[in-house]
């Protein structure tokens, strides 16, 4: 999990819970953009569901009911040398209350090879519940994962972005530049890889 940068406690988490087996389980991550959270949910999903048997959906908008209609006839074949299905929603504040109604039935019926991992910021947690959707019984059957955005994340986000870069060819800075680059993108890794990608730290 060293993919995760500065996240000790919640990989901590992670691990613990991991300990009682992988699938059947549900999981809420929870955290500032560009922290970690989508990695976090593919490093979790991976370790019981071969690539290709994770299903990854960028957009809760995505999640239709036709599309929980796909998830329900696929969760219940075994897959890949692992076995093991996983289904990955990000912006998972974005669910309409019909979609949470139903997909509560489907978690309770999950079986031992499948898991569910929700991804969504602090502000959009708490948009989700403004909704007047009762989110909370769907909270409730997922293992709840913080990630937190720290002035400790500076430093291993500027060295882990400076190894980027200079595995790429894009380096040209020392690493008080990118120091300086995790500080103006607010500990935001994926706007600092942005930034790495057009050149910004070439000389």
């Amino acid at each position: 999990m060293e993919e995760v940068i500065g996240q000790g406690d919640a990989v901590k988490d992670v691990e613990v819970s991991l300990r009682s087996g992988w699938g059947g389980k549900s999981w809420w991550i929870n955290g500032p953009s560009g922290t970690g959270k989508t990695t976090l949910a593919r490093i979790i999903a991976s370790q019981g569901a071969d690539e290709m048997f994770v299903e990854e959906y960028d957009s809760a908008d995505c999640v239709t009911s036709e599309a929980l209609s796909q998830i329900e006839q696929g969760m219940c074949f075994y897959g890949g040398r692992r076995g093991g299905r996983a289904y990955i929603i990000n912006e998972a504040h974005a669910l309409k209350g019909p979609i949470v109604r139903r997909l509560l039935g489907i978690l309770e019926r999950a079986p031992d090879h499948v898991i569910f991992v929700f991804t969504t910021t602090a502000q959009g947690q708490k948009r989700l519940f403004d909704k007047e959707i009762d989110a909370g019984p769907l909270l409730s059957r997922c293992i709840y994962i913080e990630l937190r955005n720290t002035a400790g994340l500076t430093r291993p986000f500027a060295e882990r972005c400076r190894e980027i870069a200079m595995a790429e060819g894009l380096d040209g800075q020392p690493v008080e530049a990118y120091i300086a680059l995790a500080r103006q993108s607010n500990n935001n890794f994926r706007a600092m890889l942005q930034a790495v990608q057009a050149g910004k730290m070439l000389v």
